[in-house]
């Protein structure tokens, strides 16, 4: 079985996203600065090093008595250990003085250790005799209920570092040790280009024949979801010199380019040879052995990373995940790690049988089926033409190449949109 390059043998789609990946290499987005409020998505530019211990005091993880450890060993209900009441711990000050022996200062959650206290008795094991003394039931260790000075975060410490993708638990810990401004690098910019005679806007009431623009919507939101800022550049009918230009105009502000429709053998389908005819590389691949998505057309201009993507829904929903995303994920600098892979999947067994045609790999839509013995992945079985499909389907599982098919009742990892 040959590609649409001629070749022998259709290209895999490991090994054409990583001709994608060896060429683009170490480019990235450029570097800037933002307020960490507003960098939610982004991912690190540089390590960021805390410049103060965090917390910066001994405080108390529950309400009860600041003490002494060892004022409280072997206390028990039958013998508890009798201590002296010396005041109170109010939040954000510190204590009116030090802790003497056999003393206790009654303490709120997140309050300053006394100095000379370094464990803390919670209520529950304490009865209140009077205003200045209290029993203790219960024996408490050093450092137990007390979170130390530092113990969060040391100064010097590294708290995140470079390529790491910002969650709001990494704004938390940003603020948390005075960080309001962070570098970082931009949201990878992607041109999206309709293509097509057929494709009229998504306001549009189509004629015979005609049909509405959904594709760049569905890209531009997926580009959305994985860091990247969309530019939707329009709709432009299948003439050489019309795409070329768009090309062209969008290689002056984009990062990466994704033209929707224009990648099957037809005589209108030009994209690969405008790539080709604007420079080196160019094209990549044209051809991969996926289904939905065999038409998948890849390729470097001026540095650029620009993708054909099929026209079919499914399709480009498939290739995005596959192409576009790792690629992005490169641009914007983000790290290789499992976590960033795995997010997202769920292992689930099959509830029928699937069958595959042999030497390519299938992405199979499917909805998640919760049932009394375990979660199960239903396919959504239709063409990649029918976007219904995706809109039951709660994510994809994939056949193998070297496979057949899958039988009901295996497990398969349903990666989630």
């Amino acid at each position: 079985m040959k590609d649409m390059l001629g070749r022998d043998s259709v290209m895999t789609a490991d090994r054409a996203i990583g001709l994608i990946l060896d060429v683009v290499g170490s480019r990235r987005t450029r570097i800037i600065s933002v307020d960490v409020s507003q960098s939610l998505g982004m991912v690190c530019a540089e390590d960021v090093i805390s410049a103060e211990d965090s917390p910066a005091f001994a405080r108390s993880t529950v309400d009860g008595y600041a003490v002494r450890a060892e004022d409280t060993f072997g206390a028990r209900e039958s013998m508890p250990a009798y201590l002296n009441l010396t005041g109170e711990i109010v939040m954000g000050e510190e204590a009116s003085a030090p802790l003497s022996d056999d003393g206790a200062f009654r303490i709120p959650t997140g309050g300053m250790l006394p100095k000379g206290a370094d464990a803390v008795v919670m209520f529950e094991h304490v009865q209140v005799i009077d205003d200045r003394i209290i029993e203790v039931m219960k024996p408490v260790a050093p450092g137990e209920n007390v979170i130390q000075t530092g113990e969060d975060v040391a100064a010097g410490e590294i708290v995140l570092r470079s390529g790491s993708r910002l969650r709001s638990q990494e704004i938390g810990a940003c603020t948390g040790i005075g960080v309001s401004e962070i570098r970082v690098f931009s949201r990878p910019v992607v041109s999206i280009i309709s293509t097509g005679d057929e494709i009229v806007a998504a306001e549009k009431k189509p004629d015979v024949g005609q049909i509405r623009d959904s594709n760049s919507y569905m890209i531009a939101a997926m580009v959305s979801a994985a860091g990247g800022v969309p530019l939707r550049k329009g709709i432009y009918r299948d003439e050489y010199t019309a795409i070329r230009n768009a090309v062209e105009e969008a290689l002056k502000d984009s990062d990466a380019i994704a033209v929707s429709g224009g990648t099957s053998v037809g005589t209108k389908d030009m994209i690969a040879r405008i790539i080709d005819d604007m420079g080196s590389p160019g094209i990549l691949f044209h051809g991969v052995s996926l289904k939905p998505g065999k038409p998948m057309i890849g390729g470097v201009l001026q540095g650029v990373p620009i993708f054909g993507l099929p026209g079919h829904p499914a399709a480009v929903s498939v290739c995005f995940e596959i192409f576009i995303r790792p690629v992005l994920n490169l641009l914007s600098g983000l790290e290789d790690r499992p976590a960033y892979r795995l997010k997202g999947i769920v292992r689930a067994r099959l509830s029928r049988n699937v069958s595959s045609a042999g030497g390519r790999e299938e992405h199979i839509r499917a909805m998640i089926e919760e049932r009394d013995d375990g979660i199960w992945a239903v396919p959504i079985l239709g063409k990649s033409g029918l976007i219904r499909t995706l809109v039951k389907a709660d994510g994809t599982f994939v056949i193998p190449l070297n496979r057949s098919g899958i039988e009901k009742g295996e497990f398969v990892d349903l990666r989630l949109f």
